[in-house]
Order: C-alpha cells, then structure tokens, then sequence
C-alpha cells in the first residue's frame, strides 16, 4: 500500500505544478482587464468632472451669483448706460442660452461696434449677435 501512496502523490505534485502556470496566467489577464477598467473608469471620472467643472463656470459669476440669460441681459444693460459712445441709442438686449442678440439702432458706427464689444465681454456671454442699425432714436 505504501507504494501506492508514494506514486500518487508525485502524480498529484506534477498536476498541481502543471496546473500552476495556467491559472497564472489566467489571473495575469483578470489583472490586466481590471486595471484596463480601471483605467477607463479614471477616464470617464475625470471627462465627468472637467464637464462639470466648465458648466459651473458657465452658470456662477466671479461674486457667486447665478448666471441666468436674465441676469446676462440685466448686466449688458447696466454696462451700457455707463458709455458715452451710447449715449442717444435705442438698443434691445435679448439674451438665449447665454447668447445675446442686439437690435435697436446707434448714432454711428462706432457706438455699433462699442455695443457688440460690451456685450461680448460681459461675463457668461458666448455669442453676440449684433442686429442694429445706425440712425436716429426712434421716437413714439
């Protein structure tokens, strides 16, 4: 009986040994595509963010506030007032999804283009769209 145990238990061993590189290499791979998806996730985290990131920057003013197509309009008006070069227009600010549209009419050129510059650089503003014409105020 003992020589029983004694050539099984070597053909037990080489099974096991033989065995061995094949569930290495098996776990190698899991490995592999765990840290691929890792890899992926990381990827898709950091897009996520970025993403997010850019929208807050899009929404809040430098002084917190939310930044609506109301609170866009009410601001390119308010900068308006202030500049001589507008002094005697007549300009409508409509603003939609953060693009401002500009009709009405200026005394020159020169306010037409100060118009379109103040309105481009107001904050949250991606795109002036500029519809004035140089004349007169109209009067009702």
């Amino acid at each position: 009986m003992k020589t029983t145990i004694w050539n099984v238990t070597p053909l037990l061993a080489l099974l096991t040994l033989a065995a061995a590189p094949v569930s290495a290499r098996g776990s190698q791979t899991v490995a592999q595509k765990t840290a691929e998806a890792a890899d992926k996730t990381k990827d898709a985290v950091v897009k996520g963010v970025t993403v997010a990131t850019d929208k807050t920057k899009e929404g809040l003013s430098k002084t917190g506030e939310v930044m609506t197509d109301g609170w866009i309009t009410s601001r390119v008006h308010e900068r308006f007032i202030t500049e001589d070069l507008l002094k005697g227009s007549d300009i409508s600010v409509k603003t939609r999804k953060h693009v401002v549209t500009l009709t009405g009419t200026v005394v020159g050129r020169a306010g037409r283009t100060k118009a379109t510059s103040i309105a481009l650089n107001t904050e949250g503003v991606h795109r002036v769209v500029n519809r004035l014409s140089i004349g007169a105020k109209r009067t009702n």
